[in-house]
């Protein structure tokens, strides 16, 4: 599932955004500013997802999701709020849209004729110069 379909889903009407005070460096803008916004998306009171895809994203991202059932995303990497927020709103979309995404089976094939000749070639090509090496040591240690 791709993000523009999740959006269609209005899920901004669920989402509930928090601000504290970012860590780390920063100089004095981090102590007094907060610009560190933490999104929450209850998953078992949301109605915009089925009984399936919530246990798709239970199981893929359960290191994120509460005891609560929330799922929480931060985002304290910007410098203003503003962009913080929109940046842990693209990254809830980016999560859900990657855990509800089957991935797919990989199809076992077989090497073509024309590979399986080209690197047999190149084996006999490889195995020629290093016989033609052994020959020319053995020539200058008989010498």
């Amino acid at each position: 599932m791709t993000t523009e379909e999740l959006r269609y889903r209005n899920f901004e009407n669920e989402f509930v955004y928090s601000t504290s005070r970012s860590g780390g460096p920063g100089g004095q803008n981090v102590n007094k500013v907060s610009t560190k916004v933490e999104l929450r998306f209850s998953l078992i009171f949301t109605s915009l997802l089925s009984e399936s895809e919530k246990q798709l994203i239970f199981v893929k991202l359960k290191n994120r999701i509460n005891k609560e059932g929330e799922l929480l995303v931060v985002s304290q990497s910007e410098r203003t709020q503003l962009m913080n927020k929109k940046a842990v709103t693209e990254r809830f979309y980016y999560l859900v849209s990657k855990a509800l995404t089957k991935p797919v089976m990989r199809r076992a094939t077989k090497p073509t004729a024309k590979s399986n000749h080209q690197r047999l070639e190149e084996k006999k090509n490889r195995g020629l110069i290093k016989k033609l090496r052994k020959d020319s040591n053995r020539s200058s240690d008989d010498i």
